[in-house]
Parts: C-alpha cells; sequence; structure tokens
C-alpha cells in the first residue's frame, strides 16, 4: 500500500492507492475531510480507462460525500473508494476480500 503525492491531493487528507497481485485487485480509497466526523463514502467498481481517470473520479466522488453529509447535518465526513474493474466480470471472493482488508487497514 502506498501514498502518492498529486496536486489534487491538496484537500484531501488522505489517498492510498492498493494492488493486491494474488486477487487482482487494483483500487483507490480517497479520504477527503473528517473534521465534522469518520469518513462516510461507498465504493465503486469500474472499468477505467486508466488510472488517472479512476484518480480524478474517486476525489471527485469524495469530495461529493463530504458535501453531501454536511448538507445532510450529519457528525461525518466525506470518503469513497473505486475499483478499478467490470463490475459484471471481475469480482471475485479473493478480490472483495483483498478490498475488505484494505479498507480494515485504514
Amino acid at each position: 500500500m502506498s501514498v502518492f503525492a498529486h496536486p489534487d491531493f491538496d484537500q484531501h487528507e488522505q489517498v492510498v492507492f492498493c494492488h493486491d497481485k494474488a486477487s487482482g485487485l487494483k483500487a483507490i480509497i480517497a479520504i477527503h475531510d473528517t473534521r465534522l466526523g469518520p469518513a462516510l463514502g461507498g465504493c465503486r467498481m469500474f472499468p477505467y480507462a486508466n488510472d488517472d481517470d479512476a484518480l480524478r473520479d474517486v476525489l471527485r466522488l469524495s469530495r461529493g460525500m463530504t458535501l453531501k453529509s454536511s448538507l445532510a447535518g450529519l457528525a461525518l465526513g466525506g470518503g469513497k473508494a473505486v475499483i478499478i474493474g467490470d463490475p459484471h466480470t471481475g469480482k471475485s471472493q479473493a478480490l472483495l476480500h483483498a478490498m475488505g482488508d484494505f479498507v480494515d487497514s485504514l
């Protein structure tokens, strides 16, 4: 698991990339803001054309979750995860367990 510097990361508290070779998992988790509480968000699996597209999407989605939580008056921040892969053919028990381990490690 690695964290990389990127200009778009400035507004995010944490952006983490995961690659688990055994399961084929490639994923990104972005934590945008936790000042109001723990990050709220879900996971999207999509066959992104490239890693940059996945990164742009997870950053945009995590910012959106911060705004949604705040507007709803929740004591929660915003975060989101993306799995790079086809949701119709790429899911496996091993991949989902690896994603769970990835989330749990945070």
